[in-house]
């Protein structure tokens, strides 16, 4: 049969829960378009039921996940890089219908978004020498202080940067052994559930990270005022919606990092908006330069940090007694 008279396949994506690929709880479905307009597939739409069986899942990996050593999380991490370099040319067509961008813009992001994963890996074994250390006290005692994770992590993805955007947001929270519930770009989801393909195909246990796709604030209202859930990220919300949710999350004092600050509003909006608003000239919150040096911020984002005290025994002229 010559290629003229083949009919194609045309690719059902799913959402990412748990380690396996559901559809959406409620049957839904709705039309992903590119910057034209034009048809390029249809997404899950996640209902607040999926929010919560993904919430489950990335509780039950926690344990696992968390527990295991630094080193190891590393080498999941590279694994990952190595499975998305191997798919790479899926990744730049999918970036460039959804974002609007030329194949070799795209080819640039995705090859960002995989450099970012391999940055990512390395800091995995290294965090805990910035963000911990020993304390100088007064006594004869160790003081030690250690980062640990916080837990299960919602985040809202970046709704413009579909990959690299995305990468940057989900790498550093399980880089440092959180779990996380993945709220996927509105518009633009279609490199994220593809992402689901790839981490399924590595080494990342089932439900480190759990990936819907839909309306941003109809599953995102429910993460954050999910009693099970630890701490959010609010990179993918606009300035309204931050709102929303950060006082939501204060109900169990959930961890909250915020959109950054871009910019003020001119002075003819401060009537309807606080000046300090997170916005850009579209109104979008997301207004980060993905191609920047990251740095350890968001690693130490979602840490907490534990104190030991330990007596080191006897110190005096005739020496230490331990």
């Amino acid at each position: 049969m010559s290629d003229q008279n083949r009919l194609g396949v045309f690719k059902t994506y799913k959402l990412y829960v748990g380690g396996k690929f559901p559809r959406s709880e409620s049957g839904r479905v709705y039309e992903v378009t590119d910057s034209k307009g034009q048809w390029l597939a249809n997404a899950p739409q996640s209902s607040r039921k999926d929010a919560r069986d993904a919430v489950v899942a990335a509780r039950k990996a926690f344990g696992g996940w968390s527990g295991a050593t630094a080193y190891n999380r590393g080498q999941v991490l590279y694994r990952v890089a190595e499975m998305l370099e191997g798919r790479k040319e899926q990744f730049v067509r999918e970036v460039a219908a959804s974002e609007g961008l030329s194949k070799s813009k795209a080819a640039a992001a995705v090859d960002a978004a995989i450099d970012r994963w391999v940055w990512y890996a390395g800091w995995t074994d290294k965090i805990g020498q910035i963000a911990g250390g020993a304390n100088p006290v007064a006594g004869p005692f160790f003081n030690l202080s250690t980062p640990e994770p916080t837990g299960v992590v919602a985040v809202l993805a970046p709704q413009k940067s579909s990959f690299l955007g995305l990468v940057s947001v989900i790498a550093p929270v399980i880089a440092t052994g959180n779990t996380a519930v993945v709220v996927a770009s509105a518009d633009a989801p279609l490199p994220a559930l593809s992402l689901g393909e790839v981490l399924a195909t590595s080494d990342v246990p089932g439900g480190v990270v759990n990936i819907l796709s839909g309306a941003t604030a109809e599953i995102a209202a429910p993460l954050a005022a999910h009693q099970d859930v630890n701490a959010i990220d609010l990179t993918g919300a606009d300035a309204e919606l931050a709102k929303e949710l950060e006082i939501a999350a204060a109900d169990n004092l959930k961890r909250v990092l915020r959109p950054p600050v871009t910019r003020r509003r001119p002075s003819n909006e401060a009537q309807s908006a606080t000046a300090s608003s997170p916005v850009d000239a579209d109104g979008a919150s997301d207004s980060e330069d993905w191609s920047a040096s990251p740095g350890t911020h968001r690693l130490t984002a979602f840490l907490e940090t534990k104190t030991v005290w330990h007596p080191t025994g006897a110190l005096g002229a005739a020496g230490s007694s331990y």
